[in-house]
């Protein structure tokens, strides 16, 4: 950590826990911290878009104010007292910190709530200091077929601090894309804006850009946490989950979310941790998801092998490779069953319950928004994306309950099913793959926690990639530790010039 014994520290590399050391020396207080990430914002947000609202700074440094008098009093909250943390705007924050939760929409601008939702008051709670809500793609993607990740009308389109502008024609996954609707949180991290972030998953969206972050995260087991008072597109697959840094940072997130301890005595060592890595040949994004250039794809393997090498090298017990169904295999009784899931549970369950956790709003249901849409066209429905057909499609949805009941249980035994069958076969208790990959389907289908750590950087454009990791159901722990022993025997993560992405804005 570059950081001396004042308020200056070097936001690109320094750590949650790296700000609590100086926290405790005294070297530093919760007001020196915020002013220096929102100098940060100010700097560089303007090209990054990473942000929908940014906390008023008379409110945010009154709350840092608040938690340095509490630290001097001797009363600490919780080990992240007095840190800042940025939340993707799907998380509902009361209307009195002064920023709107509009899950990237439009319709959603001006609603009021008189309280945070459960995951925000739990951080609130726990000391630290909430910055700015992030974009995120518009309602996680259910808004329009194909619109690129990171875009929503309100907020516009979130760059990635590693490559800047998006490339001509690039694929929805390319190489220049920041990817997943939680892009806000990841790019906020990477560029400096917080040390801490949240996101929400559905299918590979805190997993795919926090690794194009070069960052670790994790997606918890779902169903977990309790979800009211935030925007989630369907209860059966989504989950709330952090963003860090380090790994240490991570854990200590999850340890106030979660409500468990993660610090066993097998912590930072590879004992009792076993890894099955498919091969990248066959796990890898299509063409037409993320197209190829010159050395990527060769580059990507040598680097996820050299990192198989580096780990088993160390005493880590690897299984290479190991082979688990397609994503073809996820099915209820062979019925595909991922996107009526998704449609149902954001009509019937979703967004019911999250227009309904307003206490006032200029929309009240799913016609209202779709309706408010098509009024304001200009600026919610603008080129490229004048389309609201998965909006459309999940208003006209007739599907029975009978029927995605069926489904859901289906779907949730044949993904918990495919994924123990590898585990027990195998004898491992963590399935790694690229992040580039389709292995956040298997996850989302049995529910099982998904993590992400840093792997390397392409050489192409200067893009990072990762590696995702499955456990089994509430094995959070073996994640979290992988994670930790992981980076003591890795590179340090790539850490952007914003100077460069910034030569590319559009």
């Amino acid at each position: 950590m570059a950081a001396s014994a004042s308020e200056s520290f070097d936001v690109l590399v320094t750590g949650a826990t790296d700000l609590v050391c100086l926290l405790q020396t005294e070297n530093i207080t919760s007001v020196q911290i915020v002013e220096q990430y929102l100098r940060q914002i100010e700097h560089h947000e303007s090209f990054l878009n990473a942000f929908i609202s940014v906390a008023p700074r008379d409110k945010v440094l009154r709350a840092a104010a608040a938690l340095d008098e509490e630290r001097q009093g001797g009363r600490l909250r919780s080990p992240l007292h007095g840190i800042p943390i940025v939340l993707k705007d799907c998380f509902i924050t009361a209307s009195e910190l002064g920023m709107d939760t509009t899950a990237g929409s439009w319709a959603l601008v001006g609603a009021k709530a008189s309280k945070n939702s459960v995951i925000a008051q739990k951080l609130v709670d726990a000391g630290m200091i909430i910055l700015g809500k992030t974009n995120m793609t518009e309602f996680a993607g259910m808004k329009t077929t194909m619109a690129m990740p990171g875009w929503s009308s309100r907020g516009g389109q979130t760059l990635s601090p590693y490559v800047g502008k998006i490339k001509e024609g690039e694929t929805i996954l390319g190489h220049s894309a920041p990817g997943g609707s939680s892009t806000g949180s990841a790019v906020a991290v990477a560029a400096g804006f917080s040390p801490l972030a949240m996101g929400a998953e559905t299918i590979g969206s805190i997993v795919t850009p926090a690794s194009r972050a070069a960052l670790y995260a994790l997606k918890p087991t779902v169903g977990v946490q309790d979800a009211e008072g935030m925007y989630t597109l369907t209860d059966f697959f989504d989950s709330p989950g952090p963003m860090a840094k380090l790994p240490g940072d991570l854990l200590a997130l999850a340890e106030i979310l979660l409500g468990r301890s993660f610090r066993s005595e097998g912590l930072g060592s590879w004992e009792g941790l076993s890894v099955g890595f498919l091969d990248p040949a066959v796990w890898r994004m299509a063409d037409e998801m993320c197209k190829q250039y010159e050395g990527t794809a060769e580059q990507m393997r040598e680097d996820y092998e050299e990192a198989i090498s580096r780990v088993r090298g160390r005493g880590c017990q690897v299984k290479y490779p190991v082979d688990i169904a397609s994503v073809s295999a996820l099915t209820a009784q062979g019925e595909q069953a991922i996107m009526p899931i998704a449609f149902w549970d954001f009509k019937n369950i979703c967004t019911p319950r999250f227009l309904n956790a307003f206490d006032e709003s200029p929309v009240r249901s799913l016609q209202d928004i779709v309706d408010f849409n098509e009024k304001n066209s200009d600026k919610c429905l603008p080129p490229p994306y004048t389309k609201q057909d998965d909006l459309v499609k999940a208003l006209h949805n007739d599907d029975t309950p009978e029927h995605i009941a069926s489904l859901k249980e289906g779907l949730r035994a044949v993904g918990k099913q495919i994924i123990d069958r590898v585990l027990a076969r195998e004898g491992v208790n963590i399935i790694a793959a690229p992040a580039d990959s389709s292995l956040c389907i298997h996850a989302a289908a049995a529910g099982y926690p998904i993590a992400v750590v840093p792997l390397g950087q392409l050489r192409y454009n200067g893009r990072p990639f990762g590696l995702c990791l499955i456990a089994r159901e509430n094995d959070e722990e073996s994640l979290l530790r992988f994670m930790v022993t992981y980076e003591k025997v890795s590179a340090p993560r790539a850490v952007p010039d914003l100077s460069s992405a910034r030569l590319t804005k559009p």
